[in-house]
């Protein structure tokens, strides 16, 4: 019941972030000049797989406004390309809550 729950949360979120994200990514690039905000961020993907770091890694590229450079399995981070870089803390604290925290019930399930 655990899983099923962490899927729907994961599908739900997903599209809300897609579609809240779209919004903001379509107001960056009506109403300012260039690309002077963007840049680089990193985030850990904790005890994820392998796999599943690659579908959180999809996850993300599939929101406008965030794309994923590499996954750094060393040091067991995603690098992600920001188009609003001021907003990295909270991009990231989103990413976690609405995608991290079901991964990790459906990775535990499935290991």
């Amino acid at each position: 019941m655990k899983l099923v729950f962490a899927v729907m949360m994961l599908i739900i979120n997903f599209f809300k972030a897609a579609f809240l994200s779209g919004l903001d990514t379509a107001k960056v690039i009506l109403f300012t000049n260039g690309h002077e905000q963007d840049g680089l961020a990193r985030i850990s993907y904790g005890d994820l797989n392998e796999n599943t770091a690659t579908l959180l890694g999809a996850m993300i590229t599939l929101t406008p406004g965030t794309t994923l450079i590499d996954i750094d399995t060393d040091e067991r981070e995603l690098i992600l390309h920001l188009l609003v870089l001021e907003s990295r803390e909270e991009t990231i604290r989103i990413i976690k809550r609405d995608f991290c925290d079901h991964l990790k019930v459906i990775n535990g399930a499935l290991s």
